[in-house]
């Protein structure tokens, strides 16, 4: 079972980051004024994949059952599954099908399987695009907090997933940004250069060496992809926490 938004084959694994990737993970403390240790996570992801969300509402899920034992950070970043997609939109239904061809109504059908067994109804009705803007917002969303920016990150996959909402509509970026609390985005994403440098940053620096979304690095050591379960997660905070 294929677990990966993919621009071309892909296969899950959990693994330590090369050299490079540890480099590249932000340092953190070992613990935290809780006195629990900490587990930060860095997932990068893309808008518009489907099995991004569903790795999300499972990590959330594992999260949930691990805050007696850990906290934890979590910081989301880009990746363009379909760099050239365009900014104007284009019909959702039509572009999977001419991308995945006599495959798409199998993947279709699977998809809105797996959406059920996390609590979601998969719509594949509306537009699709250029998700720069919605990675636009989430940069500037962690800059006022991380839970803010996971908040973000779970509104935009709800619109998109679910609610046959545009990637790329301006109008449904802020409402989701509104919903989270997310103050300053209509003035910062009214000038298009803004946030521009920092998500191509992001996109050097956290997935330019992956191939596939989602994909997660926790305690800048250890890494994993695919929308995973649940206990899969809390394997994995065992084995970074140690």
């Amino acid at each position: 079972m294929r677990l990966l938004c993919l621009p071309k084959s892909f296969s899950f694994h959990f693994q330590k980051v090369n050299k490079q990737q540890r480099i590249m993970a932000q340092s953190f403390g070992t613990g935290s004024n809780t006195g629990k240790k900490l587990i930060r996570i860095d997932v990068s992801s893309d808008s518009v994949c489907p099995w991004c969300f569903v790795g999300k509402r499972n990590l959330d899920k594992a999260i949930a059952q691990s805050k007696d034992q850990f906290d934890f950070e979590v910081r989301w970043h880009p990746y363009f599954l379909d760099p050239s997609a365009p900014k104007e939109g284009v019909n959702k239904k039509e572009y999977y099908e001419k991308k995945f061809g006599s495959r798409a109504q199998g993947i279709f059908a699977r998809m809105t399987e797996v959406f059920r067994n996390v609590g979601l109804e998969y719509d594949i009705s509306g537009l699709t695009g250029s998700t720069l803007d919605s990675h636009r917002l989430i940069y500037f969303a962690g800059k006022q907090g991380l839970e803010k920016q996971h908040a973000l990150v779970e509104e935009i996959y709800l619109g998109y997933f679910t609610q046959g909402k545009f990637i790329g509509d301006r109008e449904f970026l802020l409402e989701s940004a509104r919903k989270v609390g997310v103050e300053g985005a209509a003035e910062f994403l009214e000038n298009p250069n803004n946030g521009v440098k920092e998500v191509n940053e992001e996109l050097e620096k956290y997935s330019a060496n992956i191939s596939g979304v989602p994909n997660y690095v926790i305690n800048g050591k250890h890494q994993m992809s695919g929308g995973q379960p649940p206990e899969v997660f809390l394997r994995a905070f065992q084995v970074a926490a140690k």
